[in-house]
């Protein structure tokens, strides 16, 4: 096991994926240079060249736009974006076109590329900058929606959606590029879409959440179980497929259930989640699920403003002992 950052594990996950499969590239701004925003490309523009690791104008539509025909025409392209909110100058690209070219084409034709979008808060960098709008693509018919939240997962969910022949929006989130964690490097195949991680067992509470609010979560869970609230904590990994199997079975379990996201609560993913658990099993909840999410505001600039946004540890703590 070696210790890596969240931007490094990514960095080894695409370094192995480059390797394995000739026709795996990125293209994006900056990414030789300044490798990427947090070093998820260093180096690699040096070691495999400026065709595989393509630097591009200052242009969203036509990273995604090449990215699209590129993969339609039999490569596997990762489009970064730098910011999921830059990647809005390029929805049309990803969502009327390789959302729905497999289904269009009657499967003849498939869209196998990666549209890496980080997402969340990282210390003030204000409205344009700091958008999880994830809920966004979970809509989309034809995406699969990723949302990383540790050093290992960062590295085998991008494997695994590098290798994916839809469409795949990664979302990685900004304020854990320096969050360090255990990384196996002798396990080098790829995590599987759809499968959420248990983070933590437990028998009384269920929370589910993904992306920068799990170890805020993680947290909170084990301070309620000093106090002798047992919390299950259920990391997604993946937003579409997301793992019904596993939330059932937790749900079913506890009885008692509430999501907890970053993004802006108000038609935010937790709805959909809270609304096919309450009902599927609603003869099974002990009270009703509840949710925590972001106000619909802007994100401030101000940093005193933006954690006053942000959902604490003892936030959760507080809605979590609402039910009992």
């Amino acid at each position: 096991m070696t210790e890596m950052t969240y931007a490094q594990a990514a960095r080894l996950g695409l370094k192995e994926e480059l390797e394995r499969d000739p026709t795996v590239w990125a293209l994006g701004e900056d990414l030789g240079f300044e490798g990427g925003m947090a070093g998820q490309y260093k180096d690699l523009q040096a070691e495999y060249g400026a065709d595989r690791i393509v630097d591009t104008p200052i242009s969203e539509a036509t990273i995604m736009g090449a990215a699209i025909g590129a993969a339609l025409a039999g490569t596997r392209p990762i489009a970064e974006l730098r910011f999921s909110d830059f990647a809005m100058c390029a929805v049309d690209e990803l969502v009327n076109q390789a959302a729905k070219a497999r289904y269009m084409f009657g499967g003849q034709a498939r869209v196998p590329m990666v549209a890496r979008m980080p997402i969340g808060i990282r210390g003030g960098i204000a409205a344009q900058h700091s958008q999880s709008p994830e809920a966004w693509y979970a809509h989309v018919p034809g995406l699969v929606v990723v949302t990383p939240a540790t050093p290992s997962d960062n590295r085998g969910l991008l494997k695994a959606a590098i290798r994916c022949d839809d469409p795949v929006v990664y979302m990685e989130h900004k304020g854990l590029w320096g969050s360090v964690g255990e990384v196996n490097e002798n396990d080098v195949e790829p995590l599987t879409l759809g499968k959420a991680r248990i983070v933590k067992e437990g028998s009384d509470l269920t929370i589910v959440t993904w992306a920068g609010m799990v170890s805020v979560v993680e947290k909170a869970a084990i301070t309620l179980s000093e106090e002798g609230v047992s919390t299950e904590v259920i990391d997604l990994r993946t937003l579409w497929p997301w793992d019904r199997e596993a939330v059932f079975s937790s749900v079913i379990k506890t009885g008692r259930m509430m999501v907890v996201h970053e993004a802006v609560q108000v038609g935010g993913f937790g709805g959909e989640i809270s609304s096919e658990v309450t009902e599927h099993l609603f003869d099974n909840l002990k009270g009703p699920v509840k949710r925590m999410g972001g106000a619909r505001i802007p994100i401030p600039f101000s940093i005193p403003l933006e954690e006053s946004y942000m959902i604490s540890q003892e936030q959760v703590i507080a809605k979590a002992r609402s039910f009992f």
